[in-house]
């Protein structure tokens, strides 16, 4: 099994995007600053620091995907974790008003 053919994990942390550079070859046709080359990558934090792990063609739309999962869930969650907030205020309200 190759690399491209293993399924994407259901969920990934991080941004697909395309990520435009210069190679830094005097004589290559991005010198110029405005033929830049393009690459397929998903930009993620790790300690501190932006990574750049670079994709595959073929699994960028899955990757993609899997990342937009991750921002759903997240949001789910903080949604929960808010109500939570909310009904423990709720519950410890009274017993801070009677002191």
């Amino acid at each position: 099994m190759t690399r491209t053919t293993r399924p994407v994990p259901r969920l990934v942390r991080g941004s697909v995007l395309v990520h435009r550079r210069r190679c830094g070859r005097a004589t290559c046709h991005c010198a110029d600053g405005v033929s830049l080359h393009e690459a397929t990558v998903l930009s993620f934090s790790e300690a501190g620091r932006t990574r750049f792990l670079m994709l595959p063609e073929e699994m960028a739309g899955a990757v993609r995907a899997a990342t937009e999962r991750y921002r759903a869930e997240r949001a789910r969650l903080e949604e929960r974790g808010n109500a939570g907030l909310a009904d423990l205020t709720a519950v410890l309200a009274p017993a801070r008003r009677g002191s």
